[in-house]
């Protein structure tokens, strides 16, 4: 199969499993969505993000380099967790609503925060890295 992007399966392969990430972060409210900069929490699609990327890691065992399973293992840990965290989380909504919005009142009394702790992308970062070597 020729690819018309020019980049390899390899380079898809990667785009791909980092934009799920990046959306089931979004989603989680953890990292800022980009379309609005605004720090947003969708449980269900999280869930849904979540859903796609432990399909796609089960369907792919056996077809995976060793480093791409301990990834995706971790990442996907990594995502439950936090969704674990945040749907059990009664301060914030379950729907699409800003997390901005809703902790509006505490922003006088807290400095502004990212609320990012930059494992997600750290870890993309660290993968592709380890690839260019």
């Amino acid at each position: 199969m020729t690819l018309e992007s020019k980049l390899t399966e390899q380079q898809l392969f990667d785009q791909l499993i980092s934009s799920l990430v990046h959306s089931a972060w979004v989603y989680l409210g953890k990292i800022k969505n980009p379309m609005n900069d605004k720090l947003e929490k969708n449980i269900d699609q999280a869930s849904v993000q979540i859903d796609m990327l432990d399909m796609l890691f089960k369907r792919m065992t056996g077809n995976l380099s060793e480093e791409e399973e301990q990834y995706l293992s971790h990442i996907i840990r990594e995502l439950k967790m936090n969704f674990v965290e945040e749907k059990n989380n009664p301060e914030k909504s379950n729907d699409s609503q800003s997390v901005e919005e809703e902790s509006k009142d505490k922003s006088d009394l807290e400095p502004e925060t990212n609320n990012t702790n930059g494992k997600a992308e750290d870890e993309i970062m660290d993968k592709k890295e380890v690839k260019k070597d």
